[in-house]
């Protein structure tokens, strides 16, 4: 069985005019979301084994928020340049290349793509992944490279529903 965590990554601010979209960096908002969202995911127990992001600040920024909660170690977080402007098939292809020593991975990138594939990889459908919003998919298979398009979603976990308890 693999886990894979989709995070979208944090609220991002836009205040800064003339930054490439790129190098957007996060909204304080967005900052404490992010710490909001990786304690609710360590208060269940749901640290994975490895962490992969986008190279884009904003998503970089709120993966190493996530490690740090995680007590896992900047150098231990990996940069995958193919996540940014990925679409769903060369997210596909970033997944299938995972090491399968690692039995679950957290993902930080960017919407659409998220939301279209957690939709390409279950039987129902979510309208939208917002920002910090986290998608946990259960694969029936003992390797990375096997995934297909069918998982069963564990949660869905996002800043609005966790506010509201």
């Amino acid at each position: 069985m693999k886990k894979l965590y989709l995070v979208r990554h944090a609220k991002s601010s836009w205040k800064h005019e003339g930054l490439k979209d790129m190098d957007r960096p996060l909204h304080g908002r967005g900052v404490n979301d992010a710490h909001s969202g990786s304690q609710w995911l360590s208060e269940q127990g749901e640290i994975p084994n490895h962490i992969v992001s986008s190279p884009a600040t904003r998503a970089l920024h709120t993966a190493l928020i996530f490690a740090k909660n995680f007590d896992i170690t900047i150098k231990e977080v990996e940069v995958n340049n193919e996540i940014y402007h990925s679409g769903t098939n060369e997210l596909l292809k970033v997944v299938s290349k995972f090491d399968d020593k690692y039995e679950s991975v957290m993902l930080f990138g960017h919407n659409p793509t998220i939301t279209d594939f957690v939709n390409r990889c279950i039987d129902h459908r979510i309208d939208n992944v917002p920002t910090t919003g986290i998608a946990c998919l259960k694969f029936n298979v003992g390797s990375w490279k096997d995934i297909d398009k069918k998982a069963e979603l564990v949660f869905f976990d996002y800043p609005k529903r966790r506010n509201k308890a």
